[in-house]
């Protein structure tokens, strides 16, 4: 037998495993933000309890792929495996809340801080214009659901934008993880509308001419106070 029939196999059984583990992790990856699309999206709903089953047709992957991304779901607290009970999607309680929201307090908080030195007047500008054009949409005209929708994807944004700022990899991704729970307790209980709309976006106002100003005491209490009055939304919803 020659030395090339006895190479030519061996190379193919290293290159398959390496294709193979790229294949699984994006297809883990692609199935947790779907997981997370269609939580967002209201069609797995907070509370509800699933078969692993229904999940796998949900997602569009394989019983073997869901069992490895439920360990990560069930890490990041959006989901509990339930022993000869399936699974629950978290509630949204209490206690979800007022640990969601301190952790979101202290992400946002040093966020803030790292604002008042290194975001320029120009990113800030631009912030407080989207924001005041909204408010003087909503003032003018009425409020549609479609500057509802609009209104509530600048809110979302301007807590990305001070997070992204300040370039931390893993804040960012600690903030993302909290940021679906955040999300979460908004769809279940203060979605942006007519009522909170002006109070929220005049908050975020303060923050910015804050900011702008480079006044950090000044800025950390508006943070502050603008994730109390948002906690404050949901647990007297």
């Amino acid at each position: 037998m020659s030395t090339k029939a006895l190479t030519a196999p061996t190379r193919r059984a290293t290159r398959r495993p390496r294709t193979t583990a790229g294949t699984d992790t994006l297809n883990r990856q692609t199935a947790y933000q779907r997981f997370q699309r269609l939580l967002l999206a209201g069609q797995i709903q907070p509370g509800q309890n699933l078969s692993q089953r229904d999940l796998v047709s949900k997602l569009g992957i394989s019983l073997g792929a869901l069992r490895e991304l439920l360990p990560r779901l069930e890490a990041e607290s959006l989901l509990a495996v339930l022993p000869q009970r399936g699974i629950q999607i978290t509630t949204v309680d209490l206690r979800m809340i007022r640990e969601s929201y301190q952790m979101r307090l202290a992400y946002e908080r040093e966020a803030t801080i790292y604002a008042i030195e290194h975001v320029s007047d120009a990113a800030l500008q631009q912030q407080r214009a989207l924001h005041a054009s909204i408010l003087e949409r909503a003032s003018s005209t009425g409020i549609s659901g479609a500057l509802l929708d609009e209104a509530q994807k600048i809110d979302s944004d301007f807590h990305d934008f001070l997070i992204g700022a300040t370039g931390n990899e893993v804040l960012i991704q600690a903030y993302s993880i909290n940021a679906i729970r955040v999300r979460m307790i908004q769809l279940d209980r203060i979605r942006l509308n007519p009522v909170v709309l002006a109070p929220a976006l005049a908050d975020h106002l303060e923050i910015i001419d804050a900011l702008l100003a480079r006044d950090r005491a000044k800025a950390e209490l508006a943070m502050e106070t603008h994730i109390h009055n948002a906690r404050l939304r949901a647990v007297t919803f």
